[in-house]
């Protein structure tokens, strides 16, 4: 059995040492760095040959890559590195590591070309002024061989580990049991479906309702998978916090029934939710968890590398053993870790670590994403990037002397836009020339400011920067599934304020070659329909497997009523208010218990919860408010407990619309009073005739899908097990509409709701259904 190893790959491991030190930056981006190597290699003779795959084995190791560039004339083997700003701040440990990177690729040279010696050349390329910088070393092969033997010895004992786990691995993989007595109704359909798509290399979308246990549906196959499709790694990918908690509740289910089982799970959380010193920057003269952090690396590294499940917790008390900062530690682990939970954006985002490790490792990888009808909107927030001039006049005020012209330029430029828009909102076709330049030159002279002075900004000019870099990449993306628009604000000003947005409407030439990178990609949630909607915005390659997975549970469990005597519409809320009190007090009385009751809004909500406690005071009620933290939004879900009995409110598509396990006697029922109609701005208009002219389908993709994805997965709290009984209320005439009932799960038996109350109000007695319209 051979270990295969990148050459970067081998260089991180065996030559970094010294402080983790983040201050040479910014790195020019992913774009910058390729026209800086093709300037690099125009520049040479006709003979030059660029991207030189080698490769070269030392025992059970294989190491390959592609050298940047040599030149047989001088028999010179070129690094290219690209920068911007002072190359002499550029921290030793950096240089260290790009002159091993360049001896490794001179052996491999020398080893190809039978070459008694070598010129190798370190060429630094400022993508600013485009000047060159070459430091030039002759080598021996004698002595490039002995410092090739040398880093992979030091590599190589791990690398006997590591192979002697994957085979431990793979083996414990294939003779895995199912944790349980037996798979759920639809859960082995689901799990079979994984395992045939993974084994065929496609991609799998798959509609599963809740509570066929879809996680362990998904992770169990894939495991049986790694050893027959020799997969590297497995990714599992959560759009919120509870998904990755029940991903590593089915890896625990799966270290229970196997403790001795050797798979290393591990669990990936924000930078901002890592670090021990926020208050601190990412270098050794600040912080002390960055200090020596390469040379106290190796053993951290050892120690994680020994425990089967580094969820948080597990990765702080090892960084904090060997003093090491955990939230680098974990990229560290990434490396070596079997199953990797994390957020979508680790591997979806354009500078994701996880999907450029896979593909700078050449890894296997099959990727499991949960909740996946989340997708959409994630994608587009990932893919979009915004300016707030606010921001903007805030941080000139206190920029450094040397920033302020170029932040002044950006604000003129900006300026310039609003004198042609009379409107308060107005989308135009792209981003103007004038504006983007300021921006690039405003980026530059941050980044050489930030060379120059190691001790960085204030935090908000800091992020400021970092908002402006976001704007110039996607502005080098934008084509016709963005939308640029200016929002004017404080519209009686003499020079009213404004906010920019390069808007990404659909996301699908970003995720698809995500997904077909991969192995195999699983999209699985309970709500994926229409097909079409999610496989035109998620851009799912053409042979995409779509499965519709039958529920476990039956009609008798459900008792669906529609009440279509109220209209939830903006313009009949004030006389929907009684109304929906008196339902609410009615169900509540007939059958006691705990209830959560949806609304499209908080104001919306708070008219309602007022009124029921003026009306019916002896009904407990608890909600949900703006911003709510993790604890207090788990103080929420502790109202609900078997022996409790009460209304909890939230809005539709909230922090407790999905994602949230209830089971039996915590929740009996749910009342939805909304379609979930996203709100009626020019913002969504804008993108609905966008989606109008993409896909013919406007209101739909805008507007309609959307809203009844967030009713059906509000729904989906109430029937968690087989056990469970349960009441779901749809509070608006448009639920009776036989094409909004097309959208609902099949297995619903629907009733509608005879009249429940009395009322004078036409409006609500006898609503008007206008096409179109929305709840807001």
């Amino acid at each position: 059995m051979s270990y295969s190893i990148a050459v970067r790959a081998l260089c991180e491991f065996t030559a970094k040492t010294g402080d983790l030190d983040l201050r040479f930056t910014p790195s020019p981006t992913a774009l910058e760095g390729i026209v800086g190597h093709r300037t690099v290699a125009s520049r040479r003779s006709e003979q030059y040959q660029s991207e030189v795959a080698l490769q070269g084995e030392f025992g059970a190791l294989k190491v390959k890559g592609r050298a940047d560039g040599y030149d047989p004339a001088q028999n010179c083997l070129e690094e290219v590195k690209t920068y911007r700003g002072d190359l002499s701040k550029q921290p030793t440990n950096h240089r260290q590591l790009h002159w091993a990177q360049a001896k490794i690729y001179g052996w491999l040279m020398c080893q190809k070309l039978q070459l008694q010696q070598i010129n190798l050349a370190l060429v630094y390329f400022d993508i600013v002024s485009e000047k060159e910088t070459c430091l030039v070393e002759s080598h021996s092969a004698e002595a490039l061989q002995a410092f090739f033997a040398q880093q992979c010895g030091l590599f190589l004992q791990w690398a006997e580990q590591e192979m002697a786990h994957r085979e431990a691995r793979n083996l414990a993989a294939q003779q895995l049991a199912f944790p349980h007595a037996d798979f759920r109704p639809g859960q082995r359909h689901l799990a079979e479906s994984v395992f045939k798509a993974v084994s065929t290399g496609r991609c799998l979308m798959a509609q599963a309702p809740t509570g066929i246990g879809k996680t362990l549906g998904t992770l169990f196959p894939m495991l049986k998978a790694l050893a027959p499709q020799q997969l590297d790694k497995v990714f599992f990918l959560t759009a919120k916090t509870p998904g990755r908690k029940l991903a590593l509740d089915a890896s625990q289910v799966l270290f229970r029934q196997t403790p001795d089982l050797p798979l290393r799970v591990m669990e990936m959380v924000a930078r901002d939710k890592a670090c021990e010193h926020p208050d601190k920057a990412c270098h050794g003269e600040s912080c002390p968890l960055a200090q020596g952090f390469y040379d106290r690396l190796p053993a951290a590294r050892e120690a994680a590398s020994r425990i089967n499940l580094l969820d948080q917790a597990a990765m702080r008390e090892v960084a904090a053993q060997h003093r090491v900062c955990p939230y680098y530690l974990s990229q560290e682990m990434a490396r070596w870790a079997d199953v990797v939970v994390a957020d979508y954006n680790y591997y979806f985002d354009f500078s994701a670590l996880l999907f450029g490790l896979a593909q700078l490792n050449q890894w296997k990888v099959a990727v499991l994403a949960d909740e996946a009808h989340n997708l959409v909107e994630r994608g587009r927030q990932m893919y979009s990037a915004s300016l707030d001039q606010f921001t903007l006049a805030s941080v000139r005020k206190t920029a450094p002397a040397a920033l302020k012209n170029s932040l002044q330029r950006v604000n003129r430029e900006w300026n310039a836009l609003h004198a042609p828009q009379l409107a308060a909102y107005q989308a135009y076709d792209k981003a103007p020339d004038k504006l983007l330049h300021a921006i690039s030159l405003c980026c530059a002279a941050i980044g050489d400011y930030l060379n120059e002075h190691p001790q960085g900004l204030d935090s908000g000019l800091q992020n400021f920067y970092f908002d402006l870099l976001q704007f110039a990449r996607v502005a080098e993306l934008y084509d016709e599934h963005y939308l640029f628009d200016i929002s004017k604000r404080d519209l009686d000003r003499k020079r009213p304020l404004s906010q920019l947005c390069l808007r990404n409407v659909v996301p699908a030439a970003f995720i698809g070659p995500r997904l077909s990178a991969a192995r195999s990609s699983v999209l699985f949630s309970a709500t994926l329909s229409p097909r079409n909607y999610y496989a035109d915005l998620l851009g799912t390659p053409a042979d995409t497997v779509c499965i519709d997975v039958e529920s476990p549970f039956s009609a008798e469990q459900l008792q669906v009523h529609i009440v279509s005597q109220i209209s939830t519409r903006f313009n009949h809320r004030q006389a929907s208010l009684e109304p929906i009190v008196e339902l609410i007090a009615r169900q509540f009385s007939e059958r006691p218990g705990n209830y959560l009751a949806f609304f499209s809004s908080f104001d919306y909500l708070q008219q309602v919860a007022t009124l029921l406690a003026e009306r019916h005071p002896h009904i407990t009620q608890w909600l949900q408010s703006r911003g709510m933290a993790e604890g207090a939004r788990q103080a929420f879900l502790d109202q609900f407990s078997a022996d409790s009995q009460g209304v909890g409110f939230a809005v539709l598509g909230g922090a407790f619309g999905e994602g949230i396990d209830l089971p039996g006697a915590r929740l009996i029922g749910a009342f939805i009073a909304t379609l979930g109609l996203a709100q009626l701005n020019p913002v969504n208009e804008q993108m609905k005739r966008r989606m109008a002219a993409i896909f013919g389908a406007g209101y739909d993709y805008t507007y309609l899908y959307p809203g009844m994805q967030k009713v059906v997965q509000a729904a989906g709290r109430v029937i968690r097990t087989r056990e469970d009984r349960g009441t779901v209320m749809l509070i608006d005439d448009r639920f009776a509409e036989s094409r909004i009932q097309q959208l609902l799960p099949r297995w619903w038996a629907i009733k509608s709701e005879p009249a429940l109350f009395k009322s004078t109000d036409s409006r609500i007695l006898q609503p008007m259904t206008v096409a179109g319209e929305c709840d807001e």
